[in-house]
């Protein structure tokens, strides 16, 4: 059997492009096997044929998991994997009742991004805070300005980061709140 792996970034909040990545790389007949490393996605040919791949982000559910895969795979979702937080369900698309997803409405999705954030982005910040920014700082006071560069390109980095997601978050909650 074939197989292939391939380099894919997705941002913290685009797992729906993530999603659709996959859909897609299975329609063209490689189905989805695994993520691994930064960001290597690994498939294996098959059949082409439309099949639903959807994320969660639930660190209860993975604290629980056999409970938490029994509930998807009552739904028939196919538990895939756990990566970085995020579990992968795919279901084919002639199985699907509708537009069923996961998340079935706004809210669970705006939910799903607090979890996200609460999970990832503040733990993050954390980091950030206490050791980053105060490294820089501390090098433009001591006139190491090689150090502080580069702290100061990092520090540029991570605010950019923040920045985005919490636009992200508060486009969503507004769009959602239509």
């Amino acid at each position: 059997m074939k197989t292939k792996r391939k380099f894919k970034y997705f941002s913290i909040f685009n797992h729906e492009k993530e999603q659709e990545y996959l859909s897609e790389m299975h329609r063209h007949g490689w189905k989805f096997v695994k993520v691994t490393g930064f960001c290597i996605y690994h498939f294996e040919e098959c059949e082409p044929e439309e099949v639903v791949y959807q994320l969660d982000y639930n660190q209860e559910g993975i604290k629980n998991k056999d409970e938490y895969v029994k509930m998807f795979n009552d739904c028939g979702w196919e538990y895939l994997q756990d990566y970085v937080g995020y579990s992968y369900f795919r279901k084919p698309a002639d199985e699907m009742n509708d537009n069923e997803e996961i998340f079935c409405d706004d809210s669970s999705r705006l939910e799903m991004m607090r979890r996200v954030i609460r999970g990832k982005v503040l733990p993050i910040g954390v980091i950030f805070f206490c050791c980053l920014l105060p490294q820089f700082i501390d090098s433009l006071d001591d006139g190491e300005y090689v150090w502080a560069i580069v702290s100061g390109i990092l520090v540029a980095i991570y605010s950019g980061f923040f920045a985005r997601c919490v636009v992200k978050y508060f486009a969503y909650k507004k769009k959602t709140e239509k």
